[in-house]
């Protein structure tokens, strides 16, 4: 993946993007959009859209439709967060005071395919603790939409990021009501493990969730690149449409109290994670594709 160079230190001015959505274009079509700004706690893409149009992640809270749960507001489309970076709560978001933000140090980058975005890692107290920046490529071939991510922390504020153990947090999407495992949906690993049960917090090179979307089939698959901290990585992986790539937690997947997730990223230093999301209808050859990324 092609990396931008960020011109941004820990003491730059801070300026918010619009609201967005910013649209991405994919060939003739706008794939998604890239929402940021003073609105927003932290960023997200959405929606999860298909090369033909099918949208598989959930409306609410965005653009609610009849039959959407409401749980988790901040599951919205693809996002990166974590539970506890230094013991703030750069994933839920529970109000002004007691969340974490991701807060645009620039306008987002747009261009064809792709948006590169800097953020301030900023706690409640507003006293910036690093960097992250946030890249995404979109490419469309045949009936498969690819989103690579390549998500570079770095700990540029003087001190050191201690990531705390915790299931909460990731490189995360949330899909509709159609990939509920009660309903029907399918979820397996690269291991062929399948159901939640079986997947959640287990190590895996891949995770997939397809199911019946207006009369065939579709679904996400995620894939962690082998160059990653840990991989393969654990996810969390929920029955419900939530699925997310963490390597920051072993404690809460394993329930083992003598296990640590806990990672620390010194000061001055930096941590670069990539994953890919494939999207997709009909039934690809996901462990084929996860090849061909892990070539990469």
């Amino acid at each position: 993946m092609h990396r931008r160079n960020f011109l941004f230190g820990c003491a730059a001015s801070l300026m918010a993007a619009e609201d967005g959505p910013l649209p991405i274009q994919v060939g003739s079509q706008v794939a998604a959009g890239f929402y940021s700004g003073e609105a927003y706690d932290k960023p997200f893409l959405y929606p999860i859209r298909t090369v033909s149009g099918k949208v598989l992640s959930r409306g609410w809270p965005l653009e609610p439709n009849e039959g959407d749960s409401k749980d988790h507001a901040w599951h919205r489309g693809f996002w990166y967060g974590h539970g506890s970076i230094n013991g703030a709560d750069f994933w839920r978001e529970q109000g002004r005071d007691k969340t974490a933000r991701l807060i645009n140090k620039a306008q987002p980058l747009v261009r064809k395919g792709i948006v590169a975005v800097a953020l301030s890692m900023t706690p409640p107290s507003g006293k910036a603790m690093g960097e992250m920046r946030q890249e995404f490529h979109f490419a469309d071939k045949g009936s498969l939409r690819t989103i690579d991510a390549e998500i570079t922390i770095l700990a540029d504020c003087g001190v050191d990021l201690v990531f705390g153990d915790s299931d909460d947090g990731g490189f995360a999407f949330r899909l509709n009501e159609s990939f509920r495992e009660d309903r029907g949906a399918r979820l397996r690993n690269s291991d062929a493990l399948t159901g939640t049960k079986e997947i959640w917090g287990k190590p895996a090179r891949w995770v997939d969730y397809s199911a019946v979307v207006e009369g065939g089939q579709a679904g996400v698959a995620l894939f962690d690149h082998p160059s990653n901290l840990r991989h393969p990585t654990r996810w969390h992986a929920r029955g419900y449409g939530l699925n997310a790539a963490n390597p920051f937690a072993l404690k809460s997947f394993t329930k083992d109290p003598n296990a640590d997730g806990g990672y620390t990223l010194p000061a001055g230093q930096r941590l670069v994670l990539r994953y890919r999301a494939v999207v997709y209808e009909g039934a690809p050859d996901i462990a084929k594709l996860y090849d061909e990324f892990a070539r990469r």
